[in-house]
């Protein structure tokens, strides 16, 4: 309970800075979001466009979790996993809030699951961050970035967004790491504290999903040997 009602408290905290403490709206705002949206990127920062499409990277990190968490839990995840490629962290904050433990995957896991739960479709989204991480490094103008982000209320909010779900990944790990039966959970959850590409790591590296005959299997073996 005291993880629920922590949850709730940081996505009101959340919401409301990021309504009533955040820099202003600027006139260009939407303007900017269209032209990110359709690719037109001409003078527009690469931080900037990098950071916008980064968020568009994070729920196809989460989902590679939420969908396998969310099988076992009485809230359908795909609401939440949606919902984070619009807002990010906003929608993120409530599942973490609801949802239960679930350290075990009941039943076989279906096209979706099995694509989610891939190591080549973790490869493929690594890809993707690696390659936005290294524009914005490479091209980006930092100093024109803070200055935006201080006056920006869509990059201002948009950056903390960033770093609230690298914050919160971590907290959907542990059960997930127990689902696939990892023994070495330290060095993976520590991992999975580095910010964007610690998530990366961990999703490449964690064994694939066992599927429940195999669970009961070992299970089954490890009770008789003992």
């Amino acid at each position: 309970m005291p993880r629920k009602i922590a949850f709730w408290l940081l996505w009101i905290g959340f919401v409301s800075y990021a309504f009533l403490l955040a820099p202003p709206t600027q006139p260009d705002t939407w303007m900017l979001i269209k032209n990110l949206s359709l690719g037109e990127l001409e003078g527009i920062n690469p931080i900037i466009v990098s950071l916008f499409y980064i968020m568009g990277v994070w729920p196809m990190i989460y989902s590679c979790v939420l969908f396998i968490d969310g099988k076992g839990q009485k809230i359908r995840a795909w609401p939440f996993a949606i919902g984070s490629f619009g807002v990010g962290a906003f929608a993120v904050l409530p599942y973490l809030a609801l949802r239960e433990q679930n350290i075990e995957f009941i039943g076989e896991k279906n096209i979706f699951l099995k694509v989610v739960d891939s190591r080549w479709t973790a490869i493929f989204i690594s890809l993707i961050a690696v390659g936005l991480v290294g524009y914005a490094m490479l091209a980006g103008d930092w100093g024109d970035f803070i200055k935006k982000w201080q006056t920006s209320q869509f990059i201002h909010v948009m950056s903390l967004d960033f770093c609230m779900l690298c914050l919160l990944f971590p907290a959907l790990v542990r059960d997930d790491m127990a689902r696939r039966d990892i023994k070495d959970r330290q060095v993976f959850g520590a991992v999975s504290f580095i910010p964007l590409f610690g998530a990366l790591l961990y999703l490449c590296l964690r064994p694939p999903l066992p599927k429940s005959s195999e669970k009961v299997a070992r299970e089954t073996v490890s009770s008789t040997v003992q």
